[in-house]
Parts: C-alpha cells; structure tokens; sequence
C-alpha cells in the first residue's frame, strides 16, 4: 500500500526534503576542490614521466630549492604506482599460493628469495630492458625505477595478504559454507575483508619501504650506465655526494611533509574505514578517526555520484562464479590421485630448479673462481650473523611497543604519521654521521655499520604487531580482563598467541628486507670517504657499481640460497605452526 500525500504543502516538503539528500553541501565543496587538485597534479606529473629522454642529460637534476617540490611530486607518483601494482599482485599472486597447494609450492620459495633481491640487484638486469621499450623517451628510466620500488614493497604484502587468508577463523569458514558462498563471494565477503586490517598496515609499510630504496631506485647507476630521475632519490644521491648538509636536510623535510599529506588524504581515510572488518563480537571502546573519511561520508552529491558503482559491485557480489564452498568428499580414490598429482608436480618443480642451478653454476664456472665462491659465500655467512642478531634486537624492543600501540587506536591515530616517517627515514640520510663517526673514533666498520641494515626493516615488525593488536578482538581482551589475567600470563596467554602470526609475517619480511638493505649498509660513503663492511651486501653492490654480471649473479645466488634455507629452517615452520595453533577459532 502506498500512502500519498495529503495537500500540496506536503509534496512541497517532500520535494525540499528529497532535495535536501541530494544538493551539494559544504563537504561536496571540499571534496571536489581535493579532487581537482589531485587531477591537476597527477596530469602534471604523469606530463614530465613522457617527456623525451634528452631532457636527462640536458636538464639533469640539481640542488635548486625550486624544483624540490617537482621532485617531490614525480618521486610520489612512482611510489603510488609501485603501490598499484603491488596490491594487484598481491591479490593475484597470494591468493592463488592460499588457494593452491600446488601453486604454494612454488610461489613462496619464489617470494622467499625475491624478498632477498637487492634492488640493485633487480635494476642491473632491467634499465636495459624498459629504456629499450620506450626509446627517446623517459618512460623506460620511470618503469625501471617503479619496478625497484615495487621490488621493495610487494614481498610484505603479499605474505600479509597469504597469511591473513590462512588463518580465517574457522567459525566464519563455517558461516561461509552454510550460506553456500561461492569462491567469489566468499573471497569478497569473508577472506579479503578478514584480511583488509592487515593489508593496510603492511600497504603503509610498503610506501615506507619504498623511500628506504629510492636513492637506489632514480639515481641508477650500472656498469656505465647512468640515469638520473628527476625526484627525491636523486636530489639526496647528488646531496651526499656533494657533502651539502642543507641539501639533505631539505630532502628529509620535503620527505617529511608528503609523508603527513599522504598519511592524512589516504591512509588514516583507509584505516578508519578498515576497522569495519575487525574480527570481534562486542563493539570495540574506541575507534580510528579521520576527517577526509569523515568529510567523504558527509557530501551528499558524492554519494549520488557513488550509487551506480554501488549498485554494480551489490550486482557483482550476487555473481556465482567458482565452486560452492562445500566441504569436499574424500575418497581413497581422490586421495591417492590427488597425493599422485604432488609428487608429480613437486618432481616438476625440483627439475626445472635444478635446471636452474645447473644453468647457473655452468655460466658462473666460464667466468670465476672457487676463491670468488668462497668470498661470497664467506660474506654471506656475516651478513646472515648480522640479520640474526638484528632481528631479534629488533623484536625484543618492538613487540611490547607495537602491542601497547595497538591496543590503544588514539595513540596509533598519533604514532601513524610518526611510525611512517622514521620507516620511509632512508638510511643514506644517516650515513654521513655513519662514516665520520667511525672514522673519527677508528671504530669497525663491519659492526657499526650493521645497525644501518635494520634501520629500515625493523618497522615491519612494529607494523605487523600494530595490526595483530589491532585486529585483538575486543570479546577476548574483556575475556582476559574478567579473568584477571595479567603481567606475564597476559602476555603468554592472551595476547602473543593472539598476534603470533602478524608477527611472523613482520619478522620474516623484516629478514628478508635486511639482507636486501645490506647492499645499502655494507658499503657507505660521505663524498670522497669510503667505508666497507665485508659481507654479502658490499660484494654484490661493488660489482653493480663495476658491471661485473658474473659476480653479480654469483652474489645474488647466494643471498638466495642463504635466505631460502633460513626461511625454510625456521620462518615457514612459524607459520605453519601460527596457522594450525594461532588462528583466531
């Protein structure tokens, strides 16, 4: 039954009210003027990354407070486009590894050892390859740069991503499969959301990690090529080599700012909006604030705009595409085939690895010697010492940290921004107080400059224990305190059980990113001084820096080999063991 309106004061009120919804309001004014502005620059940017390759050598970059906030702007967009295209694989990539067990057992050993990829690494085999995509132009230099960057930021990702929908809870599985969801259901309904607060942390992370490498990243220089992209990276590359203080200082304050812009616009917009997806029972006490989320959720005329994109994603959410989540029946027959096709796929993944070895050693054999093996192999073993003893300092101090973070969303709202900058705090800016430190007091290289390894990496940690305590559902932290579980029982308990498994995640991608950032640490310099810590990492960045791809694949090599065995020995152990004991069921 349909209920009209009496006289026509009523349908005018009506048509005021409906009106009302609809009409631009203040916070529509914002947000358009946020938009155009986002428009404009990205039109700006994107403008200068097509523009001929001359212009590299013929306005190559210089210290001229001027064009900072150019540099600026281009360094930011190659790490939001690094960040894409790292969210893309990661929703590919780590959800066919959980999804797969056949998939699994290639795609993480490969991401254990690209995690252990220099980056330097990585841009000795591709300048080449993109500048020969787009000659003349200065596309090639920018997807060489954007591919280093998202070699710095999708490892973490995607193993945060592959953890998170490993250790579901087994309850909402079972909600999953009594609504009779299919994959893509269940994947948007139940596993990407369950995994959404993790993610967030880890995408914030990334940017991060990606400032950690962007000196290596726009200034490129292998064998005798060299490319300098106009941004950030380069400026401080130029800086330092310059021994200009204010240069740096400059550098670190623009890094600074678009840090806090970016953690405002985008960031603390999403971690609000993620907290919907924690995994509780009761309402939590407090909640993230933001007021772009704020201001988005209040303009009426964006949200009119929205309602055809949210009438489609409800129509693609009703799609049936994949199998029913059923439990599947088992039978002696299934299983023998099924166990049948793993052997036969892992032998085909040990063959072709083996191939792999086979073809390496045999190129290695025609260039080098058993006294360069045993130097890089020497090496690798003090840089392994190193991420050991850094690890666990690291985790020592941080864990209590992160959890104390965590559970208080007002104190993260204010440490975000903070814990961002010191992540993205490249440790190229550290190196001149490295060098004329120890020069001056003629302490050793190979122990003082370690510290610069995990400077970077230990912030995965941090993260990962910030999203674990976070994600602690409010049900059981009022379980715990109704129990009067407290000092070390709490923490044995209740809560490291709790964010065991964000834990793994932070320390594994933390080693991995150490042995990455030893090419950085092992070798510093402060214009014409020169430190060297004998390790793996100074092996492979003087042969970059030399064009020796001999000695370059032998290093690579090694640092995977070293970290594949670590990984397997101890981190996939940890994981499996979060994922059967840890989960949240």
């Amino acid at each position: 039954m349909i209920f009209l309106p009496h006289n026509r004061n009523s349908l005018g009120e009506a048509a005021a009210l409906a009106r009302g919804r609809i009409a631009p309001n203040i916070y529509d004014t914002i947000a358009f003027a946020m938009l155009v502005a986002l428009l404009v620059l990205l039109a700006h940017g994107a403008a200068g990354m097509r523009a001929p390759s001359a212009l590299l050598t013929t306005s190559p970059v210089t210290l001229d407070l001027a064009n900072l906030p150019e540099y600026a702007l281009r360094t930011t967009l190659r790490m939001f486009a690094a960040i894409i295209v790292s969210l893309v694989f990661t929703f590919t990539v780590a959800t066919l590894a959980a999804k797969s067990r056949r998939a699994e057992m290639v795609i993480i050993p490969a991401l254990d050892i690209l995690q252990s990829v220099p980056v330097l690494g990585f841009l000795t085999f591709t300048v080449t390859f993109f500048m020969g995509l787009f000659p003349g132009s200065q596309l090639g230099a920018e997807c060489a740069a954007i591919f280093a960057i998202f070699t710095s930021q999708a490892w973490n990702m995607a193993f945060s991503f592959y953890q998170s929908l490993r250790t579901v809870p087994g309850d909402l599985d079972e909600v999953s499969r009594g609504f009779g969801l299919s994959a893509w259901q269940r994947f948007w309904r139940l596993e990407a959301p369950f995994a959404a607060p993790g993610l967030v942390w880890n995408t914030m992370m990334s940017m991060s990690g990606g400032w950690f490498f962007v000196v290596a990243s726009e200034a490129i220089t292998v064998g005798n090529t060299t490319v300098q992209l106009p941004g950030i990276g380069s400026w401080l590359a130029l800086a330092i080599d310059k021994q200009d203080f204010t240069a740096v200082a400059w550098a670190v304050l623009a890094m600074g700012v678009l840090i806090l812009l970016y953690d405002q616009l985008l960031f603390r917009p999403v971690v609000a909006w993620a907290d919907k997806f924690r995994f509780e029972q009761t309402a939590g006490q407090e909640k993230p604030r933001s007021w772009v989320y704020d201001i988005l959720r209040r303009a009426r005329l964006l949200h009119t705009v929205g309602l055809p994109i949210a009438w489609l994603w409800q129509r693609a959410m009703l799609l049936r595409l994949g199998k029913r989540a059923m439990p599947a029946a088992s039978t002696a027959t299934s299983r023998r085939f099924s166990r049948a096709l793993d052997i036969a796929w892992l032998g085909l993944v040990l063959l072709v690895a083996l191939w792999g070895v086979v073809e390496t050693v045999l190129y290695l054999r025609q260039t080098l010697g058993w006294n360069d093996v045993a130097e890089a192999f020497s090496g690798g073993l003090l840089t392994l010492l190193r991420v050991v003893v850094l690890i666990a300092v690291a985790s020592v101090i941080w864990v209590p940290i992160g959890v104390w973070i965590g559970l208080r969303p007002a104190v993260a709202e204010r440490v975000q921004p903070l814990a961002q900058f010191l992540a993205a705090f490249p440790a190229n800016v550290l190196f001149p107080f490295a060098v004329i430190a120890i020069v001056a007091t003629g302490a050793s290289p190979s122990i003082w400059l370690s510290p610069l390894m995990v400077l970077g990496t230990q912030w995965y940690i941090l993260f990962n224990v910030i999203a674990g305590a976070s994600a602690f559902p409010s049900d059981l932290k009022e379980a715990a305190r109704v129990f009067k579980i407290r000092s070390w029982s709490w923490w044995k308990n209740v809560m490291l059980p709790g964010i065991f498994p964000y834990y793994i995640t932070g320390a594994l991608t933390a080693s991995g990113g150490s042995w990455n950032a030893s090419i950085v640490a092992e070798l510093a310099s402060w214009g014409n001084t020169r430190l060297e810590a004998f390790g793996l990492g100074s092996y492979i960045a003087k042969a970059t820096e030399a064009g020796d791809f001999p000695r370059v694949i032998l290093g690579i090599a090694v640092m995977s080999l070293f970290v594949t065995l670590f990984n397997r020995t101890l981190w996939r152990p940890l994981y499996v063991f979060a994922e059967r004991r840890m989960r949240l069921d």
